[in-house]
This record gives structure tokens, sequence and C-alpha cells, in this order.
């Protein structure tokens, strides 16, 4: 199978690391947010957890270390004249709400109808998490998720939906338990087509109609 290989421009979705804090640095705000919060972070308990915040912290925000282009930089063409629709669905993904910073928790179901070339499966769950893993707001992310397809792949037509339960809502303020929140971003015939709109939903399930756990 032959491959290619396209050279987006440098993404504007990599924020410059130059003035990014020393990792001492993101340790001692995490001892003030201890302080803040009534504990002692010099206590037994408490010692070690400003490293392990800030480790943990390097695997919730990975996506900023990524180009969301180059995941899908890798394509290919020969696929037998395939000309239908690709969809990928519960693809489970984890990020943070940017104004509380708790868990968004959820599926996304990703697809396109191809023009000439298709990725690798795994680029399609990629993708998710690399824009997942950033301080977010679901409908943007299923934006940037769409856009990006788009942008890259040039397709046919793109259809994303994401359903998620925020932690934001579930653990705090309204304390609203089990809601969920489903966006979809539809273009090219995912939006001027009825007909492939509705044969994505009928390949996804009812997006109401699966559950979001936290397991």
């Amino acid at each position: 199978m032959s491959a290619t290989r396209t050279n987006p421009d440098a993404s504007p979705d990599i924020r410059d690391q130059s003035d990014r804090p020393s990792r001492e640095e993101a340790e001692a705000a995490v001892r003030v947010l201890i302080k803040w919060a009534g504990d002692d972070p010099a206590r037994e308990g408490l010692i070690d957890t400003p490293a392990r915040v800030v480790r943990s912290y390097e695997e919730f925000f990975a996506g900023y270390a990524q180009n969301p282009r180059d995941i899908l930089a890798r394509t290919f063409s020969e696929v037998q004249g395939y000309d239908e629709m690709i969809v990928l669905k519960d693809i489970r993904f984890e990020s943070y709400c940017e104004h509380h910073m708790v868990p968004i928790i959820g599926r996304a179901h990703v697809a396109y109808l191809p023009r000439e070339r298709v990725v690798g499966i795994s680029k399609l769950a990629r993708l998710v998490d690399a824009f997942a893993k950033r301080l977010q707001i679901q409908e943007k992310m299923t934006a940037q998720i769409a856009d990006t397809l788009e942008e890259v792949l040039q397709p046919l037509g793109v259809g994303v939906i994401l359903e998620a339960s925020h932690q934001c809502m579930s653990t705090r303020g309204v304390h609203k338990a089990g809601a969920s929140m489903v966006t979809s971003r539809m273009l090219g015939t995912f939006r001027d087509d009825p007909s492939t709109r509705r044969e994505f939903l009928a390949i996804v399930g009812h997006p109401s109609g699966f559950s979001v756990s936290n397991s």
C-alpha cells in the first residue's frame, strides 16, 4: 500500500513553551494550593503530593505537546475504490474543564467520507486525545476535531459527535450527577445530505442512547 505525507503549516495549536514554569515552580504552586485548602503540605501524607500532581499533569495535558495535524499526515490511497463512510465510534476520552479544571469524561464518534485517501483508524483516536488532553470546553473540542479532519484529509464530509459528563456540574455547583452533554459538528455531505447524516447517526446509535461512566 502506498503512502504519502502531507506538510501542513506549523500548527497554531502548539503552545510556546519558552515561558513555561520549571518543575520546581509547579510543585511550589501545588504546595500553595494545599495550604490554601487548609492542610499542611509538610505532613507525611502530603510531602510527595506536589511531585505526583506535576507528573499527573504531564499526562493529563500531553495534548499541548502534540500537533494534531501531524497525526493525520500519513494517508493511504490504495483502497480499491472504497468510497463509503468510515466511522470510529465509542472513543473514550478524558479531558479537563477549562473553567474549573475538573474532569470531562465521555465518548466520541468520528466519521468521514473519503475523497481519495484514508488514514489509519488509530489516528482518529489519537486525534481525539490530542485535543482532549488539554483544558477544554466540549463545544470547542468537537469543532477542533472536525475542522482538523476536514483541513488535512479534505474528505467529502466529516461528522463528529461527543457525549460527556462534566464534573464541574456533578461534583460542584448544581450537583446534577448523571447529566450528560451532547455536541456535534457536521461538515460537507454530513451537513448537506440528510441521508448521509442519518446513516452516520444510525451507525453510532442515537447519541443519548449510550451511557457514559467514569470507569
